[in-house]
């Protein structure tokens, strides 16, 4: 780790292996970790939506937290902590702080459309656990909106470090910096990463380096260099698979990638089904393009 600030540089939302039963293989995900940092990612997010942390037991949610820490050091390794209830939400930052992580990462309530009240104190309750907050901006799953004006205010209360930023708005990079200029930017949806990396982004919580971490850590690192005859045409190539992580099925989509490259993707949880013929064939016919490219 270049930086103190765990919530820099590349972290992957990671894909949870599951068995045929559809239990958590606990030794492919220590082993997928430990394989994401060997190939220049900075660091894992589990229990993110990606992780499908939404169907995981508590025990299971706690153990997936354990294990990544295990693997890569808990510098590294900055869970999701999102739950309906503000309580809970806090002991999952808790629990992430007794396991050794370095910090977590926070949906606005979701539950129901909560208002400005709400989720400052929803985000005021969670910071009390005492770890660094990166919240989490999806208001296109959430329904909740962490505008600019809402996240500076957030960050001048002392209640978020940063932010992953979903709402694909990338108008939104340059007011956020302008209201909050100590507040970290972190690229949210893999397909505008090129874009929030231009305009300052300090790190990308990204989905398709499970699949193909060497080319996305390629791409992110020219791109926060401004070196745009390596990124753009890097981005170009991945960008027909980055997209799929702004999808319904970008579960589905990044583990039919992974196994495609080698890797161990496989089902998901109910009730996500597995992809349509049409669907599968798209992600296939990018990946196998990708992997042919070299950029596995």
């Amino acid at each position: 780790m270049t930086d103190s600030r765990p919530w820099r540089g590349v972290l992957v939302a990671t894909a949870l292996p599951l068995n045929d039963d559809l239990s958590v293989d606990y030794d492919a995900y220590a082993e997928h970790c430990a394989w994401l940092v060997a190939n220049g990612c900075d660091g894992v997010v589990p229990n993110g939506s990606l992780g499908e942390y939404q169907v995981l037991t508590p025990e299971e949610r706690t153990r997936v937290v354990e294990t990544a820490v295990a693997a890569i050091g808990g510098g590294r390794v900055m869970p999701g902590v999102a739950a309906y209830g503000s309580a809970e939400a806090r002991r999952w930052a808790e629990q992430a702080g007794e396991a050794g992580c370095g910090a977590v990462m926070l949906l606005p309530p979701n539950a129901y459309r909560a208002d400005e009240r709400s989720v400052l104190a929803h985000y005021a309750e969670v910071a009390r656990a005492g770890l660094p907050v990166v919240a989490y901006n999806n208001p296109i799953d959430t329904k909740v909106d962490l505008v600019p004006e809402l996240l500076a205010q957030l960050h001048g209360e002392g209640h978020i470090q940063g932010v992953k930023e979903f709402s694909g708005d990338v108008r939104r990079a340059y007011r956020i910096a302008e209201l909050a200029p100590e507040l970290d930017l972190l690229i949210g949806a893999d397909d505008v990463a090129l874009e929030l990396a231009l305009a300052g982004a300090k790190g990308w919580v990204a989905g398709y380096p499970n699949a193909l971490p060497a080319a996305c850590v390629e791409l992110y690192r020219a791109a926060v260099a401004g070196d745009l005859a390596t990124a753009e045409p890097l981005y170009r190539q991945l960008h027909p698979l980055l997209r799929w992580d702004s999808k319904v099925e970008f579960v589905q989509a990044i583990k039919l990638s992974m196994d495609l490259a080698g890797r161990h993707g496989g089902a998901c949880r109910p009730p996500r089904v597995p992809l349509l013929p049409a669907q599968e064939a798209a992600v296939r016919a990018a990946t196998e393009k990708a992997l042919a490219a070299g950029l596995a």
